[in-house]
């Protein structure tokens, strides 16, 4: 009887897409008790670290088109998240800010998020992590 052939191994691409498809199922299910989507929860992210900022600002740190943050931003004013307010430096221009809900979803997502990264980072030790760190920090660069 013919033996069959090795399956070829998993390159390091198909690897990392497969721990990246992961990680995303993980996110979704972390987000899922605040019914916010993962680019509503990445603009709560940059609303809590930056403050109140107008939309173009805000597009750039999401590294989206502003239309597409503008659909976010209106999404998140519909469920008392944010909301727009005129710039004091300008009146012609909006700030968009968190309101005090979003201020608490935002704490809740990424609390979540936290608690879902170290558990799927929990199979790793401490040496692996700081290396994993270091690797991906010199590709996203």
């Amino acid at each position: 009887m013919p033996e069959e052939p090795d399956e070829p191994e998993e390159t390091l691409a198909e690897a990392f897409r497969g721990v990246a498809r992961q990680l995303r199922h993980q996110a979704q299910r972390a987000l899922a008790p605040w019914d916010v989507s993962p680019s509503q929860a990445r603009a709560l992210g940059v609303l809590t670290r930056h403050g109140p900022v107008r939309l173009g600002a805000l597009s750039e740190h999401l590294r989206i088109a502003a239309r597409s943050a503008t659909e976010v931003v209106d999404a998140l004013e519909e469920d008392g998240l944010v909301e727009r307010r005129p710039d004091p430096c300008d009146r012609r221009a909006t700030l968009v800010t968190l309101t005090d809900r979003g201020a608490q979803v935002a704490a809740g997502v990424r609390a979540a998020r936290a608690a879902e990264a170290e558990e799927f980072f929990a199979r790793l030790d401490d040496a692996d992590r700081a290396s994993l760190t270091r690797i991906l920090r010199n590709l996203r660069n």
